[in-house]
């Protein structure tokens, strides 16, 4: 037999074999909507490791809400499984990518009664990467526009109330912040750097307990300006609406000296 002919036999044996293309193949089965959504929430669940901590494999939990969303976009579990997926992400501390699903839930499904929720979780994701009062605070100003988005949005959501309690610490740190810078200033006599910060605490954090302390401060800073009177003023500020502070009987001595 030539190579021709062999090889023509060969074809004529290989059509008859089974066809192994792509179209043939087998897929295996996507389960039900509910039932994948179920298994997510045990995945979430986690289990228990020698009776000392819950391990949850948060990457499974989110593949199994990630199939709901591809094989059933139009069913009832889709738009849970987005917000599932977004707080897997919270709970395991990968907070921009919670923040990137908060957002998205939002855009998606704005009338969504949820949406105060991913509100509150977004703010939460940058109050839980906070540094320290001393370090860069712009997490902290992210997490206070969430919460103020929060309250005047959404006035009277479960939500707002337990952001309103948040919302009051944040602003108490970027008060605080704000005063640390003023006397980082006034330590190293740059006393009109220092007043900015001081005015700031009084016009933008008033009633956060700082407003004695700032104005006398602010007066300190004015006095070594030579802007006597103003200084004055303030210190008559502390005298008569913080005569309880520890601020008003130096209040007392600085008008006592330098009238």
């Amino acid at each position: 037999m030539n190579r021709v002919a062999v090889v023509m036999t060969l074809l004529a044996l290989g059509a008859g074999l089974p066809s192994c293309s792509k179209d043939g193949a087998d897929f295996e089965e996507v389960p039900p909507a509910d039932e994948l959504y179920a298994e997510g929430l045990r995945r979430l669940e986690g289990r228990n490791i020698l009776g000392l901590y819950t391990h949850v494999n948060y990457g499974k939990a989110i593949e199994t809400f990630q199939a709901i969303i591809d094989n059933y976009p139009y069913s009832e579990y889709e738009v849970e499984a987005q917000l599932r997926i977004a707080d897997a992400y919270f709970d395991e501390g990968s907070y921009d990518e919670a923040l990137s699903y908060y957002r998205d839930f939002g855009d998606l499904h704005p009338q969504n009664p949820k949406v105060p929720y991913t509100v509150l979780r977004s703010a939460l994701s940058h109050y839980n990467q906070i540094k320290s009062i001393n370090r860069d605070q712009t997490s902290t100003k992210e997490a206070l526009k969430y919460l103020e988005l929060l309250s005047t949005r959404y006035p009277y959501d479960p939500e707002t109330r337990e952001g309103e309690v948040i919302l009051q610490q944040l602003r108490t740190r970027l008060a605080n912040n704000m005063m640390e810078i003023g006397d980082f200033y006034m330590k190293r006599l740059q006393y009109q750097s220092a007043a900015t910060r001081y005015r700031r605490v009084i016009d933008e954090y008033p009633g956060l307990g700082l407003d004695a302390e700032a104005l006398f401060k602010l007066g300190i800073c004015y006095e070594h300006m030579k802007r006597i009177d103003e200084a004055l003023r303030l210190y008559h500020v502390v005298l008569e609406n913080f005569g309880e502070s520890r601020f008003s009987w130096r209040a007392r001595e600085r008008i006592s000296g330098t009238e």
